[in-house]
């Protein structure tokens, strides 16, 4: 994969060291520009700088993820957010400032230019100075979350296990076992739930004076601005909620009731979830970080070979990061342990124009989910490279996810390939669809869950704990499942605190909606016009990166941007359809 440096950033140049990132800026800043090229050429030495500056702040954050309990590294982490961005924010707001007048002196301003010049003045138009240190402020505040979350483990089976780890238990055929499992981590949770309650608060109040610093009246319109949401509103958000609550939700429930009658409760327990309702063990797809990237690699290579190319350059699974490779790390990190953040993501290294892979693999068919979706990520990025502006090698969240969640869908089929997960096993392989096709359309509710708590948290800043719980609540019963919480008052109103989005990256997962829809599209036209016809269209659009606005993203790729009522309906219809033809 090459790395493309220009002459204008040595080789060995350090975007961490202020006095020298101060010096470019600076240069960047005075540089006499007044023609088109001059002007292009700028943007050229500008991208490959941001580029420098982008992955010394990756590698920080990925030895601090990979490792929360070690010291050294949440310190540098931590020194980093706390000196650098600040030092530097004002410099790139004159650099902004600098930028916006010469898209419109120069006439770059549209065409090629226009999703640039768009971002760049409202990025000027919203920043305040006021603001960078409660930006800094809500940055560790995100960290001290991680580490709390990092640093949760129990007891069970005789063993310390981290989370992630206590997954499989949920699959057990013995009801008892998956109960005494779900209790521990909920236990284990709740022990932090005032520390986490306390960071919640505090990044409420400091968002709602960032927003009425910049002049508005909400945090809600601020996020929209800085999010570049040109495309549709929170009243296009809500109509998605409604979708959810007429549509998903009645879909979700009954799933629910076929499941509690499969299983002959008499009431279905949050610890009745993931069990497989004819008692089959959990399904096993692979052993260790290893296996998992051969398996989903055969995968690959089997729907389309220019993919599991692309995902051989990442290497081989083995790997993890720690204090001596930190500057240099694997590509892929994805055995849970302990001390390691929770979830899983793809960072891209923007300077050397690689991607990598984190993750919390347990030997769980959802872990199978998460490579594919982070591993659609990596795609997106690894086509783009060639792009000289960073500002255009990656795109709107809205349409990245659509890379990410195409994959969950359209690598089903391949799944029980010679060499991948379910090889030689019709039954488990039908089986690990039927859950995938389900979590398709059963996850849009909660992610309307998600989305309509922080336009209600958002809206009321100044509400109690007590509020916040009354109002999860009512969600829960607006969109949630058919679950028995009896004698659980403390588990259900808390279990948000485990969507680690709400802390680290506010009103970030109405897209994951967005771009299911859109996934489930991309999907549909590889049933009806072939899998080939449907890779291509991904991969071309993928190529565009973020240089058109998201409606032309989504049009390049043959799918609609809408999401609502409708096209939630059309599409729950055929998945339930295609669901049908399963065997359980």
């Amino acid at each position: 994969m090459p790395t493309m440096l220009t002459d204008y950033i040595p080789a060995d140049f350090d975007a961490a060291n202020l006095d020298a990132l101060t010096e470019r800026l600076n240069e960047l800043l005075g540089r006499e520009v007044t023609t088109a090229d001059e002007f292009e050429a700028w943007l050229v030495h500008r991208s490959e700088l941001d580029a420098a500056f982008s992955e010394s702040a990756a590698l920080l954050y990925i030895a601090m993820t990979c490792n929360t309990d070690d010291e050294q590294a949440a310190g540098a982490y931590t020194r980093f957010v706390e000196t650098i961005p600040p030092a530097v924010k004002p410099i790139v707001f004159e650099l902004d400032k600098k930028q916006k007048a010469l898209h419109e002196s120069t006439g770059l301003a549209s065409g090629r230019y226009e999703v640039m010049a768009r971002d760049t003045i409202t990025d000027v138009d919203l920043f305040d100075e006021r603001n960078i240190p409660l930006e800094t402020e809500l940055a560790k505040l995100d960290q001290k979350y991680d580490t709390i979350s990092g640093a949760m483990t129990v007891e069970f089976d005789g063993e310390e296990k981290t989370l992630p780890q206590m997954g499989p238990y949920q699959e057990s055929t013995d009801r008892a076992v998956r109960e005494s499992a779900w209790r521990a981590v909920s236990e284990r949770r709740l022990r932090d739930v005032d520390p986490v309650n306390d960071i919640y608060d505090e990044m409420i109040r400091l968002r709602h004076e960032v927003a009425g610093n910049a002049g508005f009246e909400s945090f809600t319109g601020y996020a929209f601005k800085a999010k570049h949401r040109f495309d549709y509103t929170p009243e296009h958000c809500f109509a998605f909620h409604e979708a959810c609550e007429t549509i998903v939700a009645p879909f979700a429930r009954r799933l629910d009731e076929q499941r509690k009658s499969a299983l002959g409760v008499d009431t279905l327990r949050p610890w009745d979830l993931a069990v497989d309702v004819k008692g089959r063990p959990p399904l096993v797809p692979f052993k260790g970080g290893a296996d998992l990237v051969a398996k989903t690699n055969a995968a690959f290579e089997s729907l389309d070979p220019r993919l599991a190319t692309m995902l051989g350059e990442l290497g081989d699974g083995s790997g993890r990061v720690t204090a001596d490779n930190a500057g240099n790390p694997p590509l892929l990190d994805l055995d849970s342990r302990k001390g390691k953040a929770p979830g899983g993501y793809q960072y891209m290294r923007d300077r050397s124009r690689v991607p990598f892979i984190f993750m919390n693999a347990a030997g769980l068919h959802r872990d199978v989910e998460t490579m594919v979706h982070e591993a659609g990520h990596a795609f997106h990025s690894m086509v783009c490279v060639d792009e000289p502006l960073l500002h255009y090698r990656s795109s709107p969240i809205e349409f990245a996810e659509v890379a990410s969640m195409s994959m969950e869908l359209m690598t089903m089929p391949h799944w029980g390939v010679p060499g991948s997960f379910y090889a030689g096993d019709e039954a488990a392989h039908a089986r690990a669809m039927r859950q995938q096709l389900e979590g398709s359309i059963v996850l849009l509710s909660w992610i309307a869950t998600i989305d309509a708590f922080q336009h209600w948290v958002y809206a009321n800043p100044a509400h109690t704990r007590d509020e916040r719980t009354a109002h999860w609540l009512s969600l829960d019963d607006r969109f949630g499942r058919a679950v028995d919480w009896s004698g659980l008052d403390a588990a259900r109103p808390n279990a948000w605190q485990r969507q680690g989005h709400l802390f680290g990256a506010p009103f970030y997962y109405i897209e994951y909606g967005i771009a299911q829809l859109g996934s489930l599209q991309l999907w549909l036209r590889s049933l009806e016009e072939g899998p080939e016809v449907a890779i291509d269209a991904y991969l071309s659009a993928l190529k565009l990166g973020g240089s058109r606005p998201l409606p032309e993203l989504f049009k390049a790729a043959g799918l609609e941007f809408d999401f609502g009522p409708g096209i939630v309906g059309r599409l729950a219809e055929r998945v339930e359809a295609e669901l049908a033809k399963l065997p359980e």
